[in-house]
Formats: structure tokens, sequence, C-alpha cells
């Protein structure tokens, strides 16, 4: 459903915000959305010509709070990745994650910072592949997806939310989203024979600082969201974040992966992928620079390199969710259902081969 409330407007307002950046990049000569040329199909016998070099590169980012909040904490990567690449990077920031797939599918972008979701659809429809993904240390705590309550609101137990889904007003994200949506679906809400899409008395679908924001203001009274974005939530919105409480967390979650364009040249991938992993290793003033960066993408220890398997996870996942909600849907008969379960171990055999073969 369509949300009338002050939240609705800020998501408007949001997108009108992306446009005139949009104007304003064109303006200042950085195309937001350049093009990569490819060569023209070769005549039959002869020899295929070669790419071209690449020129420049559009990088997708996940919404977080909002697109302006993305692009500045994006911003210096890219300033970084340009100047080390030595060709312009543009940023592609979108208001959903509706609008980034979209903009994947078109081949509008070239390299993205994705949930392993979107980034998993991506790799099987033979568009990206995985570079790198960001570096876990013990230190550091694992991201957990969580739900959110008010302190002080009708609904501040687990327990009462489960008893009654109906009664209460849910805010998720979107169904790419692994901790708006996908894992409190599949480790939550349907072993509870709950479906979030069509149990709760209403639903507000928008970014982790939307749905937290629609609980602290009382427009919703749950909210899906994760550790590191309500950590986020509180430095940014200290006196709202104090009205909210946690009742959930998750076992940790698939991470979300840097990929890139399957149809990059090779070396040029190589170069993308060595810009990442050393990315924040240099020592003095440069490299003190980046690991502030870093920290502000929440990627303190930097990046690692990974391939397509790194998705293995996030297939697993699926393939429980795809299983859960077959066995707890209403079927004509039973072999619809079996019918059904079939093309759920098919697919997930099919992204099973194709993500090991990177391994390889």
């Amino acid at each position: 459903m369509t949300s009338t409330t002050p939240l609705g407007k800020l998501r408007r307002a949001a997108a009108g915000v992306f446009a005139s950046l949009v104007v304003l990049a064109a303006f200042a000569g950085l195309p937001a959305m350049a093009q990569v040329q490819h060569g023209a199909a070769a005549a039959p016998g002869e020899k295929a010509a070669p790419p071209p070099a690449v020129r420049m590169i559009r990088f997708g980012v996940l919404p977080l709070g909002g697109t302006v909040e993305s692009r500045a904490l994006w911003t210096p990567l890219m300033t970084d990745m340009g100047r080390a690449l030595g060709m312009p990077v543009s940023m592609y920031s979108v208001p959903t994650y509706e609008e980034l797939d979209r903009a994947i599918g078109r081949d509008e972008i070239d390299m993205a910072f994705l949930s392993a979701k979107m980034a998993l659809d991506a790799v099987m429809q033979r568009r990206m592949k995985v570079l790198a993904q960001i570096a876990r240390h013990p230190s550091v705590p694992e991201h957990r997806a969580v739900l959110l309550v008010r302190k002080a609101g009708p609904l501040n137990t687990l327990e009462g939310l489960l008893a009654q889904p109906e009664k209460w007003r849910l805010a998720r994200g979107d169904s790419r989203s692994v901790t708006g949506f996908i894992v409190p679906q599949s480790q939550l809400f349907l072993p509870h024979n709950i479906e979030m899409e069509t149990r709760f008395r209403s639903e507000i679908v928008g970014t982790h600082q939307a749905t937290a924001l629609a609980v602290a203001n009382g427009d919703a009274d749950v909210a899906t969201n994760n550790t590191t974005d309500f950590e986020r939530f509180r430095q940014q919105f200290p006196v709202e974040a104090e009205r909210l409480q946690v009742v959930w967390e998750s076992e940790p979650p698939p991470g979300a992966p840097m990929v890139v364009r399957r149809d990059f040249p090779p070396e040029f991938q190589a170069r993308l992928q060595n810009f990442l992993t050393g990315y924040g290793r240099a020592k003095g003033a440069r490299g003190d620079a980046e690991r502030e960066v870093l920290k502000s993408l929440r990627a303190a220890y930097g990046y690692v390199a990974a391939d397509d398997s790194a998705l293995l996870p996030q297939a697993r996942l699926e393939h429980q969710l795809g299983r859960q909600r077959a066995m707890a849907a209403s079927w004509v008969n039973e072999a619809a259902r079996e019918q059904r379960l079939q093309r759920i171990e098919k697919t997930y055999a099919e992204q099973v081969e194709t993500l090991r073969a990177a391994a390889r």
C-alpha cells in the first residue's frame, strides 16, 4: 500500500533531489550515466574486434537513508577510484532497490555494491560478477537483521507480535533486501506461519532509515532493520533512536558484495579488484584518509577479493525460503505442491553450479 504519511512525502522529495543532482552532474560535465561502448559485431569470417578500453565507470549504490546521504557517503571512495584508475566515476544513486534493479537490467550500471539477493540475480542473468566483499574481523560485531518496536508503544514484545500479527502495522524493506525482508521472513515469520506481505494490518516499504523513523514517529508498530544501519540511525537521529528497542535479532546473513559488469575486459576487472583490496592499506596520511572513508561505509577493515562463489550462502537462503513458502501455501492438490518444490530444487541446482564454476 502507498503511505500518505510524512514518510511518503520524504520519499517523493528524495526522488526529486536525485533528479536535480543528475541535472547538476550533467551541467558540471560529468555524466550521471556514462555510456561504455562495445565493438560492433564482426562480419562472417572476420575476427571480432576486442572491446575498446573502458573510459568511465557508472557505479550503482544501494539506497541508505536516501539518495543525498548515499552520495555523500560514497563520493570519497568514487573520487579515489577515479583518481587511481585515471577515469571519471559517476554515481548512480536511487531511492529504491527496484530502480537500481531496473538500471542493472538496462545495462546502465557498470559496477555496484548490492545486496546479496540483487547480486545473485545479476550474476545468474550473466550481467555481473563478484569482485570483492567487506572484510570481517573478530573485534567487529557481526551484521544481523533486527526487528524494532517502540519502548513505550502498545507492542513491545516479540511474543505479542507473533501472537496477533494482523493487529500491527509493519514497516519493512524491499523484497530484494536481505535484512529488510528475506532474513526476517525466512528465520522468523514463516517458521511461525506468518507471511509478511499478507498478515499485517498494513505495511510501509522503504529504506532502513525510513522504516526506523516510521516506528519512532508512530506511523508503524514494528520495523525490519539491521545492526549496521540501526547504529548509523542512532548517530543521525539520537532522539528518535532512544524511543526504539530491538526485540529480535537474526543469525548473520549473507554479506553484500561488490560486483562488476561481466563483459568488462579481465585486465580491467583485475585493476578494479586491486584498487578495492588495496584501499585503506597504505601507511601515512593517504592511508589514514582512506581508512576514515571505509569507517563511514561500515567497512572499517576494507575489502577482500571474492568471486561468485561468495553468493552460495544467499542461494541456500533463497532455497530455504522457497521451500518454506511452498510448504506453507495452499495448493489445489499435492501434485501441484510437488511440482513447485521440484522447480525450486532445479533453480537451486543451477545456481550452485554457476556459482561454484567461478571458484574452479
